[in-house]
This record gives structure tokens, C-alpha cells and sequence, in this order.
């Protein structure tokens, strides 16, 4: 890249990241009552996210072969009860996550 296309490229991830950073603030302002539609998304999404994950991680488990996805099932209940107890979720992805990994690199080796 020449000098210029590295100058282009970094102002053009600036403005990028600071329209996405400052743009809320402009269509939301705190003076204004927040849109309804908004409020739901805010409300639905964090739920449908973790949905999606779920789905995702769960996707490729062979439930006729090997383990029948017992590492798996031990993860996403130790996840669930953990979110259960606590309601942190860094620490309840987090401790799923290394359940799963100690899981499956040392007992369902």
C-alpha cells in the first residue's frame, strides 16, 4: 500500500468507528423519549443472541457417535445453572467454556 492508500484506509476506520460510536447519541437523545421499536430490540436481543449461540456451538454435536454429546450436555448445564445462581454472564460463559474444554482435553479424552 502506498502511503496515501494507508492514510485513506485509517481515516476511513476512524470515521466509521466514530459514526457508529456518536450516531445513538444524535438519533436518541436524552431529552426525547426512546422509539418503542428500540426498546423491544433492547429488550429481545440479548435473548436471541444467546439463542443463536446456543445453537451454533450445539450445531456439530454427534449424538450417534463417540460420547453422544455428554461434554456438551455437561457445558450447557453447568452454563445454565451457574447463570441460574450467580447472573453474571462473563462468568457463566466463561466457566462453561473452560467446563467444556477440561471436559474434553482430560475425562472424554
Amino acid at each position: 500500500m502506498t502511503l496515501s492508500e494507508e492514510i485513506i484506509t485509517i481515516a476511513a476506520v476512524v470515521a466509521g468507528t466514530m459514526v457508529t460510536r456518536f450516531l445513538p447519541f444524535v438519533l436518541f437523545p436524552a431529552n426525547k423519549k426512546t422509539p418503542p421499536l428500540v426498546v423491544f430490540l433492547g429488550k429481545m436481543l440479548p435473548t436471541a443472541v444467546m439463542g443463536m449461540l446456543v445453537v451454533y456451538s450445539l450445531k456439530d454435536t454427534q449424538l450417534l457417535s463417540g460420547y453422544h454429546g455428554l461434554p456438551e450436555a455437561i457445558a450447557v448445564a453447568l452454563t445454565v445453572l451457574l447463570q441460574a445462581t450467580v447472573r453474571n454472564l462473563l462468568l457463566t460463559i466463561a466457566a462453561g467454556t473452560i467446563g467444556y474444554m477440561l471436559l474434553v482435553q482430560y475425562i472424554f479424552v
